[in-house]
């Protein structure tokens, strides 16, 4: 049996990011009812990386891409990453380095923004060598503790 059919049934009103208890630092509420589970891996020779890799890039300035649609993305984001969204990503495939690896995320294990965006710069010859998947995206970085930012204009 598909393993999404024993999940929970979607809610009505769907919350894709933890969000913060108010009063409560430190918890947060999740929504275990929406998306899709996601595989560990995007493909065999895409590897998936962790939070301690994601935090290695911050800190060598490397590029993360968020794949997320803008909407997301305003909302929060991991600082530092640069919003191209899993369904502009081969028109805006010459903002990224094809020298250097970039870590593609989106809003978590069951989200499919990034695996969409890694699959179709595949499809379109990037070399699989130069990205990487952060599956747990928003969710995993959040329910660990890990800084956010606002992208709100």
């Amino acid at each position: 049996m598909d393993i999404n059919k024993k999940r929970t049934p979607k809610r009505e009103e769907t919350q894709m990011i933890p969000q913060p208890v108010k009063g409560l630092n430190g918890l947060v509420r999740v929504d275990t009812t929406w998306g899709i589970i996601q595989p560990l891996t995007v493909r065999k020779d895409v590897r998936t990386v962790d939070e301690i890799e994601v935090n290695e890039f911050l800190e060598k300035g490397l590029p993360i891409i968020d794949a997320r649609t803008p909407d997301f993305y305003a909302v929060s984001t991991i600082p530092g990453a640069k919003n191209i969204p899993h369904n502009e990503i081969i028109e805006r495939m010459g903002e990224l380095n094809r020298d250097q690896p970039a870590i593609f995320f989106c809003n978590g294990p069951q989200c499919p923004q990034s695996p969409d965006a890694i699959r179709n710069l595949l499809e379109a010859g990037y070399p699989p060598d130069k990205m990487l998947y952060y599956r747990g995206g928003m969710h995993d970085w959040i329910t660990m503790g890990l800084p956010v930012v606002e992208n709100k204009k």
